[in-house]
């Protein structure tokens, strides 16, 4: 797939391992949050045996995460969750007292997210050169990605903020990357993605008729490794201040005007 940078107007980031970094080892911390789990749906009042609640929890969890790897349909944490309580003999739980505990359990995990030194300024670059950007990230709670967004204060650069639990199908799904398209009315090849996944993101952007950039400096994974051979991005940088040279300001080209509505 042969596409031009030359027409971008539209930048899409992933989030995380994109724009941000996880500052701690992922599985320790995971744990910790599901801990969190317990102890609120405990302090609401809800009596679960504390073992036998985080086994189950824990079983459903990695079932849900291999599962949606492979059918990219996003159930979402509450979905799984609320499964697990109905089994534990809670099936009428209000939405609140679940989600008060998916809170206790993404607060745990939001601590260590980091934004990447140069996010801010490549943003700012991008946006004042006059492109449009968006954000797509795959994730399995949208108010987990809006909190992290305003947390480190992303959400001024963003016209699309969109998550795989808000659309309900993960990249690369090349739906997700229609819909977010359609707040411009722009044509995939006059987009582009950039994101560290190259089974999603850079797979999901081609899908989608669209270009890609893959961001090398947190990718470093074996999920990117099986795909290295046979997912070719249009190109490759190791930090994102290396995007800057590869995208020409829109206004050196053909008007946005002609698609984008906003």
């Amino acid at each position: 797939m042969v596409i031009s940078l030359r027409h971008t107007h539209i930048v899409f980031f992933d989030l995380g391992n994109t724009l941000l970094y996880f500052n701690a080892d992922w599985p320790q911390v995971f744990l910790q949050a599901q801990e969190g789990v317990w102890e609120a749906l405990v302090q609401s009042g809800v009596h679960l045996e504390r073992q036998t609640f985080l086994h189950t929890l824990r079983q459903a969890l990695k079932a849900y995460y291999q599962k949606r790897e492979t059918d990219f349909i996003e159930q979402t944490t509450t979905y799984v969750l609320t499964t697990v309580l109905k089994e534990q003999g809670y099936p009428h739980l209000p939405d609140a007292v679940i989600q008060q505990a998916l809170r206790r359990m993404y607060a745990t995990t939001q601590a260590y997210w980091q934004v990447d030194a140069q996010a801010h300024e490549v943003l700012h670059n991008l946006k004042s050169r006059g492109f449009h950007l968006g954000l797509i990230s795959n994730a399995a709670h949208d108010e987990d990605v809006q909190t992290l967004v305003d947390k480190h204060a992303l959400r001024e650069y963003f016209d699309v903020i969109l998550t795989s639990a808000a659309a309900g199908i993960r990249k690369p799904n090349p739906h997700i990357f229609t819909l977010a398209l359609k707040h411009w009315g722009c044509p995939p090849t006059h987009a582009v993605m950039v994101g560290d996944t190259l089974g999603a993101d850079i797979l999901g952007a081609h899908n989608a008729g669209m270009p890609a950039i893959w961001v090398t400096r947190y990718a470093d994974r074996p999920s990117n490794h099986a795909h290295i051979d046979t997912i070719i991005p249009e190109a490759s940088v190791e930090e994102l201040r290396a995007l800057l040279p590869l995208l020409p300001a829109p206004n050196s080209h053909a008007s946005p005007g002609d698609f984008i509505h906003t």
